[in-house]
C-alpha cells in the first residue's frame, strides 16, 4: 500500500518510508489506462461469485448426503473423495484440459466454472459440521413430514453459518486468486481474469513499481472485503472442522 503511492525512485530508498510525504494518488488513476483492469476485474468477480456459489451448494447438498443419510458404500465413496485433495491438479491437469477440449470449452468461463464447482475439502469441512448437529434433530423432522431436502434447507443450512462462512472465504479467496486455470483456459483478451491481468502488466512496466503495487492493491481489497465481512464466523467455522472425524 505504501509503496503504491509511491514515485519508481523512492520504492526501494532507505530508510523506508511508510507514510509518504508525498503520495501519489496518480497511480491508481493511471493503472486504469494501461491495460483493461475494469474487464479483468468484472470477468474475475463473475467467475468468482459463480464458483463460490456452486460450490456452497454442491459442498452442503452432499455433506450432508454422507453425514445423514445411510446407503450402501457411504463411508467408502467419502474416503475415496477426500483422498482426492491429496492429489495435485498438475497431476490431472493435462487429460482435464485435452477432456474440456473435447467439449469445446476452451475460452470460455464454462471452462473455469466446471472445474471447480465442486470441491472435496468443501464436502469434507461440511461433513464434520453437519456430524456435530445431533441427528435426533433429523428423525424429528421426519416424523413431522419433512423431505430431507426440507431438512437440508430449513433445518442444516440456518444452522450451518459458520462452516458456510469458512467455505465462502476460502473458495472465494482460491478462486479470486487463480492463476493457472485461467492461463490455461482463457487466452482471449476479453475473457481474462484480474490475476492474468497483473502478470500482463509486470510484464509490460516491469520497472514502474508504484504502478504495479497499485495495481495489486485493487486486486487486492475484494478479498479483504469478504474476509471482513465474515470473520466473526471464520475462527468457529475452522473449528468446527475438527469436532469429528
Amino acid at each position: 500500500l505504501s509503496s503504491s503511492l509511491k514515485l519508481d525512485k523512492d520504492v526501494f530508498t532507505f530508510p523506508i518510508e511508510w507514510i509518504p510525504s508525498n503520495p501519489r494518488w496518480k497511480n491508481y488513476a493511471e493503472i486504469w489506462t494501461t491495460i483493461p483492469l475494469a474487464q479483468f476485474l468484472k470477468n474475475t468477480a463473475k467467475l468468482t461469485i459463480i464458483v463460490t456459489l456452486l460450490q456452497l451448494l454442491t459442498s452442503s447438498f452432499a455433506a450432508y448426503a454422507f453425514a445423514k443419510l445411510q446407503f450402501k458404500g457411504r463411508d467408502i465413496l467419502f474416503l475415496g473423495y477426500v483422498a482426492t485433495i491429496a492429489m495435485p491438479w498438475q497431476v490431472y491437469m493435462v487429460p482435464q484440459f485435452i477432456l474440456m477440449r473435447s467439449f469445446g470449452l476452451n475460452n470460455t468461463h464454462l471452462a473455469i466454472i466446471f472445474l471447480q464447482a465442486f470441491s472435496a475439502f468443501g464436502v469434507f469441512l461440511m461433513k464434520q459440521f453437519y456430524m456435530s448437529v445431533p441427528d435426533e434433530l433429523c428423525e424429528a423432522a421426519r416424523i413431522d413430514g419433512m423431505s430431507e431436502y426440507r431438512i437440508w434447507a430449513r433445518i442444516m443450512l440456518p444452522l450451518s453459518k459458520p462452516a458456510l462462512s469458512t467455505l465462502t472465504i476460502f473458495t472465494f479467496v482460491n478462486t479470486w486468486n487463480d492463476f493457472l486455470g485461467p492461463l490455461l483456459y482463457l487466452t482471449r483478451m476479453e475473457l481474462k481474469t484480474i490475476q492474468i491481468g497483473l502478470r500482463m502488466f509486470i510484464s509490460q512496466y516491469s520497472s514502474e513499481y508504484g504502478l504495479i503495487m497499485a495495481a495489486s492493491v485493487v486486486a487486492l481489497i475484494p478479498v479483504v472485503i469478504v474476509f471482513l465481512a465474515l470473520q466473526k464466523f471464520f475462527v468457529q467455522g475452522v473449528a468446527t472442522a475438527g469436532l469429528k472425524g
